[in-house]
């Protein structure tokens, strides 16, 4: 039995379970040994031993699920946390790399080493200590997926200290910084409370741009344009970066499902808020084929943005019109993707058909309120 509460082997709820006999009791004694070897240098240790023993448990939180969930005791992980306030670099880093390791992929041991209070520490680091910021950005992003800790990061001054990580910081450590702060934002309790500085706008745009449209990354880096096309600011914003209308357009026609939806949305938000300011803008990068496939392909949401902008995109008696031989080899072409050379012919009539009902609609609106 463990004598020492604080160090006793704890087992993840995740973990399958472990045969019993004398072997796995042999491995439990040795493995208990090796715990109070950690504490004791930790707690009793000189700097140099301090950092010994955390760069120690990195390896051994790198072993498997169960190592890493023996460590979640308060023993190893409060002297791992306070060393983050060290003045001295060597046992900063040494402990930031061993907690991130004990909270890989183990739900339980984040939420441990939030509630231990290990958040404004790395905030102190993300504003003051420019060698490791990076590596608690890192940190952050890895304890900001469970949802419980989403409320205390977010509260803690952590967002604007991101978005500056996002504008001047390395692609790695730009990468985490949108995770990050996408994991934040999909809190339901606090999304509305997640401030992006307009500074993120650009970076934002670029990654996406350079991403692989149909990625989980560019998921994210478009949700969170999303965010920030929701006020005036953000939407000039997004309008005056060269090549950002251009990006949505190709995420619209190269994006997953996710993805599309976002890019959509927001080109659907720039133009609703101002039509004559961004209808040209929008047009000029060539929409049309890639909305007229959401139209049939997309979600539920993105086919209803996708008709919505189409409408407010279509030419009225103020501008000239395109030829409607030229739409129709557009929607021949679409229907051809979508459905087979068998079949274009009649989904591109379908097509049509619902296109003039919209604009037919439209028109008698516009009558009625005349």
């Amino acid at each position: 039995m463990c004598q020492n509460p604080n160090l006793c082997f704890a087992m993840s709820p995740s973990d399958p379970p472990s045969p019993s006999g004398p072997e796995e009791a042999e491995r439990n004694a040795k493995r208990q040994g090796q715990l109070q070897e950690f504490a004791g240098a930790l707690a009793n240790g000189g700097a140099a031993d301090r950092v010994q023993a955390a760069r120690e448990i990195r390896k051994f939180a790198r072993r498997s699920p169960r190592a890493r969930s023996a460590l979640a005791v308060p023993a190893i992980i409060q002297p791992l946390i306070a060393m983050l306030s060290s003045v001295d670099h060597s046992s900063r880093e040494s402990a930031l790399l061993a907690l991130l390791n004990i909270a890989l992929r183990n739900e339980r041991n984040k939420e441990k080493i939030v509630s231990n209070g290990v958040v404004p520490l790395l905030v102190d680091i993300l504003r003051s200590d420019s060698s490791l910021r990076e590596l608690a950005t890192a940190a952050i992003l890895t304890l900001s997926s469970l949802n419980s800790n989403k409320p205390i990061i977010a509260a803690s001054g952590a967002v604007h200290l991101l978005v500056k990580i996002l504008v001047s910081g390395s692609m790695q450590g730009r990468v985490d910084a949108v995770t990050a702060l996408y994991n934040l934002s999909n809190c339901k309790e606090i999304s509305e409370d997640i401030h992006l500085s307009i500074e993120a706008v650009r970076p934002l745009l670029t990654l996406l741009r350079d991403s692989k449209k149909y990625s989980k990354f560019a998921d994210k880096a478009a949700g969170l344009l999303g965010i920030l096309s929701k006020s005036e600011e953000g939407r000039c914003a997004i309008s005056e970066v060269r090549g950002g209308i251009l990006t949505l357009v190709e995420t619209v026609e190269e994006g997953s499902l996710l993805s599309t939806e976002h890019a959509v949305s927001i080109l659907l938000s720039l133009c609703r808020s101002n039509r004559e300011k961004y209808r040209k803008l929008i047009l000029n990068e060539g929409p049309i084929p890639g909305l007229l496939i959401l139209t049939v392909e997309g979600t539920k949401k993105a086919n209803d943005l996708a008709r919505d902008l189409l409408e407010l995109l279509r030419d009225d008696s103020r501008h000239k019109k395109v030829a409607s031989e030229d739409l129709e080899t557009i929607v021949y072409s679409i229907a051809t993707r979508v459905d087979g050379p068998d079949k274009a012919e009649e989904t591109a009539k379908k097509l049509l058909q619902d296109m003039l009902r919209r604009n037919m609609e439209a028109d008698i609106n516009r009558l009625q309120l005349t």
